[in-house]
């Protein structure tokens, strides 16, 4: 089924009878492919309101990605969160669809400084497990309605109902970046550097750690960016490097698709933690292929794609120090005893079987992609 519109698609949701698999661009998903009757949201696409002036944009869920950016860039404008794209790394192919984004909460590097996709996400329209449309939220970044579903339906992957319209606030293309680059930093080192920078006045918009480098990213006016480049890197110390604009970009077009990963064999791991607690998941994983984000709050591990990949260590250490880790990518063997989804604690378990139970009694959206 492909539903052309909003009407067709709350009809096909009532007329369900069994699990539905809702797919967008089905790029994203996490964990085996779910069972249920095939629902793309491709045909609900558009953009029906851009206004540069207000900083607002209003698309269709099915709307691709691409699109979106694309049109943004015309107007000067982008999202602010850093949309991933990690086909490359998990090995799908397909079109990124905004509600798809909206779904996973997909965000990148820039999430430190300009918060996550639900954070620019003010209003979204979707539909129900009884086939009802809901709205929530607006054009503006209020909401008086008393339930902030907007932020609810972010990162929920599909299982409270199916989005088919989704409002942004979007932001200025920036004029300049620089980043600083240092090389030889241990892990305990690496946290204190990115620590110092994002507690500084300098609006750091990137702190990565890969391959022993820490990375430092600025943007904005030139002008600005200079200064603030020059004046971190004398609050830091010596043996900074500063690498600008297309070279700077790329750095963290590496970082925000995890390409060091793409091609290589491996079970992928997205471990999110304190970031002064890197250092020591680091040390549990003697055997991976790390790349760390967020000021060391986002961890990618590659490891061997075999036994449990890790999962009874990572998850164990995890439970004493706060953290969840999802298996992004591995063999059908390794996930069919492994969930791909880090295990909810009992309180959360019970919050989110309460709000399935309200937005779909019936059980349709159980997995979704």
């Amino acid at each position: 089924m492909k539903p052309a519109n909003e009407l067709e698609l709350a009809e096909a949701i009532r007329a369900a009878t069994g699990p539905v698999r809702i797919v967008g661009g089905g790029t994203r998903r996490v964990g085996p492919p779910p069972a249920g009757a095939l629902l793309e949201t491709g045909g609900l696409a558009g953009i029906s309101l851009y206004e540069p002036g207000a900083l607002t944009l209003v698309a269709a869920a099915g709307t691709p990605l691409a699109e979106v950016e694309a049109v943004l860039a015309e107007g000067g404008q982008r999202l602010p969160f850093e949309v991933p794209d990690l086909r490359g790394l998990l090995g799908r192919e397909g079109v990124s669809t905004i509600g798809g984004v909206v779904a996973a909460n997909a965000s990148g590097p820039r999430r430190i400084q300009a918060g996550a996709c639900r954070d620019s996400l003010i209003g979204v329209r979707f539909v129900d497990g009884a086939g009802t449309i809901v709205k929530n939220g607006g054009r503006v970044m209020k909401n008086v309605t008393g339930y902030d579903l907007v932020k609810l339906m972010a990162g929920s992957c599909g299982t409270l109902g199916v989005l088919t319209e989704v409002a942004f606030k979007v932001l200025p293309r920036p004029e300049a970046e620089a980043t600083l680059t240092r090389g030889g930093l241990d892990p305990v080192a690496a946290v204190a550097a990115m620590s110092q920078a994002l507690g500084s006045p300098f609006e750091v918009t990137g702190a990565a750690y890969v391959a022993g480098q820490v990375r430092l990213r600025m943007e904005g006016m030139a002008g600005s960016v200079a200064y603030r480049q020059g004046a971190l890197a004398k609050l830091l110390g010596a043996g900074w490097d500063v690498v600008e604009a297309a070279q700077s970009a790329a750095l963290w077009q590496e970082i925000r698709d995890v390409t060091p990963f793409v091609g290589q064999p491996g079970a992928v791991w997205r471990l999110s933690v304190k970031p002064s607690d890197m250092p020591q998941v680091l040390a549990l994983l003697t055997e991976a292929q790390t790349l760390c984000d967020w000021g060391g709050g986002l961890i990618w591990a590659r490891v061997p794609d075999a036994g449990d990949a890790q999962a009874a260590s990572l998850r164990g250490l995890l439970a004493q120090i706060g953290g969840h880790a999802s298996l992004l990518r591995a063999s059908a063997e390794v996930l069919a005893t492994v969930p791909a989804l880090h295990p909810e604690a009992p309180g959360v378990a019970a919050l989110t079987r309460g709000l399935r139970a309200k937005f779909d009694p019936r059980g349709l959206f159980s997995a979704q992609e």
